[in-house]
This record gives C-alpha cells, sequence and structure tokens, in this order.
C-alpha cells in the first residue's frame, strides 16, 4: 500500500464535518483545525524531535504548502504554541476516533485481542505546572491510558490528577468508553483488581484475562479438570476454577469468574487468572494474557520514534492535542508497515517519509508542466 493509498482513506469531508461539529474553526481566520493537524502530522513524520520551532519552519515551507495545498501560510511558534493550547481538543479526539474506525476495518481487526495498560511522562515541576505530583516534588506527570485493539490504539485516556495513579480508575475508565471492545477481549496487568469492574466489563459484554495477586478469594466454587500442559506451554496450570469473586469488604461479585492458578515454567514462579472467559481451554487464556506484551512495544514505539515522551506543549488541553496526534501518526506507520510487510519501526518509518516527499515531488513536477510518469525510474517508491 503507497503512502497516497493509505491518506486517501481518510475521508476529504471529514475535517469540515468536525470542524462544524465541534466549533474548532469558530472565529478563526489563518491556524484552522485542519491546518494544525496536516501541520502537527509532517511534523512528526519529518522531524526527529518535533517542536514548535520546528512546525514554525515546515509552516513556511515548499513541502508543505504543496501538500496541504495553500499557497501562502503565516504563523510565527507563538501563534502556533498559542493555537495548539487553544484549540477545541474534541476535534482531534474525534478524528482520532474515526480514523480508527476506517483503519481497524482496513486491517480486518474489528475481532482482535485488545490489550489495556498505562505509560507515564514527567518533566521538571519548575516547567510543569499540571501534573500528578510525588513526594520528591522534582517532577510532574502525564499518565496515558491506552487500549491497544489488534495492531492499532482504539481508545486513550490522559490524566493529571494524583487519583489516576490507581490503575483501578485509570484502565477502568478507559476500557469502559471503549466500545470497540464489547463482543471482544481485553487483556491487562493486575494493577486493576476492581471486582466492580469487572461486573462493569461483563455488564458492556466486554471479556477480559488479567493477571491477579495470588491471594484472591473465591467462592461458590465449582472445579474444572486440569488437562496436561502441551508441548511448548510456558506455564503449567495447577487449578482450574468457577466463583464468584470477593471484595475486601467480603462482598460477592455479581457475576462468575474463572480463576486459574498455574506456575511458570522457566522460573518456578506462581501466577493467577482472572477471566469472564468459560469455553476456552485454560493453556489458551495463558496465552491470551502473554500476548500483552504488545502494548509494551507499542509505548516504546511512540516514544522512541514519536517522541511520545517528550511534552511539546506544557499546557493540559496541548498535550491532549498532541497525544492524540501521536495516536494518529502511529496508526498511519502501523497501518503502512503491515500492508507492506515490513519489519520494526525505523525503516517503515523512514520509508513512509520518503514516499510522501517523493508525492511532494511530483506535485512540484506537475506544476512544471512536466509528467511524473515519463520518469518512473525516479519516482517508483520502493
Amino acid at each position: 500500500m503507497t503512502v497516497g493509498k493509505l491518506i486517501g482513506l481518510i475521508p476529504e469531508d471529514i475535517f469540515q464535518e468536525l470542524s462544524v461539529k465541534t466549533g474548532v474553526d469558530t472565529q478563526v481566520k489563518k491556524l484552522s483545525g485542519e491546518l494544525i493537524f496536516k501541520l502537527i502530522l509532517f511534523s512528526m513524520l519529518n522531524a526527529d524531535r518535533s517542536s514548535l520551532r520546528v512546525m514554525e519552519q515546515y509552516l513556511h515551507s515548499g513541502q508543505f504548502k504543496l501538500f496541504t495545498g495553500y499557497g501562502i501560510l503565516e504563523g510565527k511558534y507563538n501563534s502556533i504554541r498559542d493555537r495548539i493550547c487553544t484549540i477545541e481538543a474534541t476535534y482531534f479526539e474525534q478524528l482520532f476516533e474515526r480514523l480508527f474506525l476506517i483503519y481497524n476495518k482496513e486491517l480486518d481487526e474489528q475481532k482482535s485481542l485488545a490489550r489495556a495498560d498505562s505509560t507515564m511522562v514527567g518533566l521538571s515541576a519548575k516547567l510543569f505546572k499540571v501534573g500528578m505530583e510525588y513526594n520528591d516534588n522534582v517532577n510532574r506527570f502525564v499518565k496515558f491510558s491506552i487500549n491497544l485493539k489488534g495492531s492499532l490504539p482504539s481508545a486513550i485516556k490522559i490524566y493529571t490528577d494524583k487519583k489516576y495513579a490507581s490503575e483501578n480508575l485509570a484502565l477502568s475508565e478507559v476500557i469502559e468508553c471503549d466500545d470497540s471492545l464489547q463482543g471482544n477481549i481485553v487483556v491487562f496487568d493486575r494493577g486493576l483488581q476492581a471486582r466492580d469492574s469487572f461486573d462493569k466489563f461483563t455488564d458492556s459484554d466486554k471479556m477480559f484475562v488479567a493477571r491477579h495477586n495470588s491471594n484472591i478469594v473465591c467462592v461458590d466454587v465449582t472445579e474444572t479438570k486440569v488437562r496436561p500442559a502441551p508441548a511448548g506451554a510456558n506455564v503449567t496450570v495447577i487449578s482450574d476454577k468457577l466463583g464468584r469473586l470477593l471484595n475486601r469488604r467480603g462482598k460477592k461479585t455479581k457475576h462468575i469468574y474463572r480463576v486459574i492458578r498455574a506456575t511458570v515454567n522457566k522460573t518456578g514462579e506462581d501466577i493467577c487468572f482472572v477471566t469472564s472467559i468459560r469455553n476456552e481451554d485454560a493453556y489458551v487464556i495463558a496465552d491470551l494474557y502473554r500476548l500483552r506484551w504488545e502494548i509494551e512495544l507499542f509505548f516504546k514505539f511512540i516514544k522512541q520514534y514519536l517522541n511520545a515522551s517528550h511534552l511539546v506543549s506544557r499546557d493540559l488541553n496541548g498535550i491532549k492535542v498532541m497525544i492524540y496526534m501521536t495516536m494518529i501518526v502511529a496508526m498511519l506507520l502501523i497501518v503502512y508497515r503491515k500492508r507492506n510487510g515490513l519489519k520494526g519501526f525505523k525503516i517503515p518509518k523512514l520509508r513512509f517519509e520518503l514516499e510522501l516527499d517523493t508525492e511532494i515531488m511530483k506535485e512540484i513536477v506537475v506544476l512544471c508542466g512536466g509528467n511524473p510518469e515519463m520518469a518512473p525510474h525516479i519516482f517508483k517508491s520502493g
């Protein structure tokens, strides 16, 4: 799949539609929502470290003018900063949600496994006035909780209130808000253990597999016979029980859950899984949890190649805009990578950038009265 075809999947009228819906361009003449979207996208793709100064340079470049179709673009870095800090972040949130549906369908991942997890980004408390404070008062943090549905991020929540340091709150919210998880399975780590959340997920038809602390209490138990470990298994299942879970106050869960206890073959460590899935083999459940590791690779990708650990804006609204844009750029690169059978992330990102440059060069040739088809050896990608 070419970059042109990939970007061509974005409906032409989506920017105008969301502009009207969110009011993003009300009383704004120059830096429209669509222009800011394309400016951040362009700078993230073409710069190793995006910044306001970088965006200013790209705004005035001939390449960007051809990319956007605008002949004259004006604006200093402080104007870009102010616009990102005040622009309606809902515009970018809804754009992210719409594009996820498009690219999730393109990859045929509507029924794929989801993983939920969180990551933190910190900055000196002297520079960053919002964010979670910790005892040392040296740094403040922003927390990003993300669902990764198949290959792509499907939902994200951005937290600065310290109460959301608890995964029981943070992951519960990001899972509850994600309609794409209905009828599907989400996997998460033992930071989320709230029994009420388990019941809410089950009520909304969101199946889950979670690691849990070994001291979990299960009552009204029915035990299932455990089969021998299959060849290549990473764990050995010790017990497989159905029952209601008790919370700290001794209250039973509304629904019946499955508690699987096992031993990690490599280390001998005891491990415990809780799931709402009843009709799968215990070793399949353990293997589903093992696939949770994919979201750790996703966090590494966005931090290493999309500078997610670098806060371009220190304003909460600006942070939201930038993280939604990071998710959108990540989707584009991941779809491009998978559709073209590429490995890793460094080379796919480089190829994406070069192919985008090639598309812009073609536009220059056309504007000068030439025909790019006359030089296929120059403009052919790959």
